[in-house]
């Protein structure tokens, strides 16, 4: 049953200027609350069905001051995104026309919806779990079709379906130990349900650390790796950012350091989301400026999950090349020598007495040559060459991740409580523990002041 809430609302399309803007209303009072700004001749919109759009003006009831001509979208519950009645107000998209109409509203009725307090109410009236809601945010925040892939497949509830799976099994072998313990048919009852305990929590166990296995990749899919393209200046890094995003995003010159601060930018190189950060080149400098710069990119290369070191072939390796690479050898690290079409002064032989021979990789920024060797030897990186199966379940979030590590601790203690002896209603306290923690995921057993922290991460309007 639907929990009663008052009725809210919001602007749920984003600030500024654009085709059409949308106030989204919730709650037992939505339709009433649209009745009274909404007029064409004799129409009510209580009236119509649901599900449909109609045509009409946003009015001042008291003024009868038509704010907004517009079309209005009808939801009734419970086949509604918050399972209570929706209405959704198109206007068209100026700040000021989306501003007055919400203003009209929140006047007639409605208060003004909290951050996330629409997909809070999705979850609190059972439509979505926690991890589905959570899922949301993924979704409007994802940067590569991946991690857009991935967060749909939590929302769809892949993630949800395993973890209540697994705690249905922890909760058939509690049951059955209850039964064990209160109508004894055997002598031997402790020890097989001790055994039952072991054996039920090792299997659980290896399914959820399976599970943790996956983070790392689920982890890069969904945040991007951090990629810092390093290298002294005019070898080529911002050409390289240029390309691989298909855009001239950074300016290139034959000046040396007329990159002077970091750029930022999302791509996706065989399927890895990368977040590239184009950097001022790393060298001694007396403009205050670039020096500024240089700290930024010494800053974004302690950071970054991935190096991309850049040398320019057509001159001999440098003190500061070799700096460069003292400094990223602790670093997933590939080594890009840029400039394949020129003629060649680099002393490769030295430079593989110095790297990883497998990192280096030739390229030509200007013929486009090696790039794709580059792709594959980022994708081979961090995926094997695989970016994983479309339909696998990845976890990503860092509380689901710190859950999931808790839960294998509490199946560690079971394990190691039977193997030492300790009676089984004890140790039925950590399996019992387990099985709070997966509940946590998915919000079957979390408290309140977690879910409202998690929501007001939440854009206004979602």
């Amino acid at each position: 049953m639907a929990i009663e809430f008052d009725t809210i609302a919001a602007i749920s399309t984003p600030p500024g200027e654009g085709g059409i803007g949308i106030v989204r209303i919730s709650g037992d009072e939505a339709l009433d609350i649209a009745d009274r700004v909404y007029q064409l001749g004799n129409k009510t919109l209580k009236d119509q069905k649901t599900h449909t759009i109609h045509y009409g003006h946003i009015v001042n009831p008291k003024t009868e001051e038509q704010i907004d001509e517009v079309m209005v979208s009808i939801m009734r519950a419970p086949k509604t995104y918050t399972r209570e009645d929706v209405v959704e107000i198109n206007t068209h998209g100026g700040v000021l026309a989306v501003n007055q109409v919400l203003q009209t509203v929140l006047h007639n009725g409605a208060r003004l919806a909290e951050p996330g307090e629409f997909t809070k109410r999705a979850f609190l009236n059972g439509r979505i779990d926690l991890s589905q809601a959570e899922a949301v945010m993924d979704v409007i925040r994802a940067k590569t079709d991946k991690a857009m892939h991935m967060a749909v497949t939590q929302l769809d509830g892949n993630l949800s379906r395993l973890i209540r799976n697994l705690r249905q099994e922890i909760l058939n072998t509690l049951a059955q130990v209850e039964v064990n313990i209160d109508y004894p048919e055997y002598d031997d009852v402790e020890e097989m349900t001790s055994q039952l305990l072991v054996e039920k929590a090792k299997q659980v166990k290896e399914q959820v650390k399976e599970l943790l296995e996956t983070a790392s990749q689920g982890k890069i899919l969904r945040e991007g790796l951090a990629t810092a393209i390093i290298g002294r200046p005019n070898v080529g890094k911002s050409s390289l950012l240029n390309t691989l995003i298909k855009e001239e995003k950074a300016i290139v010159t034959e000046i040396a350091g007329t990159t002077r601060d970091v750029v930022e930018e999302y791509v996706s190189v065989k399927g890895v989301p990368l977040r590239l950060i184009d950097t001022a080149g790393i060298r001694e400098t007396e403009d205050i400026v670039e020096r500024i710069g240089v700290e930024r990119s010494r800053k974004a290369l302690a950071e970054a999950d991935l190096i991309l070191l850049v040398f320019n072939q057509n001159e001999a390796l440098t003190a500061e090349d070799k700096l460069l690479i003292q400094a990223t050898d602790e670093h997933h690290r590939i080594i890009i020598l840029n400039k394949m079409d020129l003629e060649n002064h680099l002393d490769l032989e030295e430079l593989k007495q110095l790297v990883n021979p497998e990192s280096i990789v030739p390229t030509s920024i200007v013929t486009q040559d090696g790039l794709n060797d580059l792709e594959a030897k980022i994708a081979d990186l961090f995926f094997s060459g695989k970016t994983g199966e479309r339909d696998a379940t990845y976890v990503s979030n860092i509380r689901h991740i710190a859950l999931l590590n808790e839960a294998v601790d509490a199946f560690d203690d079971v394990i190691e409580g039977i193997e030492t002896g300790m009676p089984v209603d004890l140790v039925q306290i950590d399996m019992t523990r387990a099985w709070d923690l997966l509940g946590e995921i998915t919000g079957d057993s979390v408290q309140d002041e977690l879910i409202t922290q998690l929501f007001s991460q939440f854009c206004l309007g979602k």
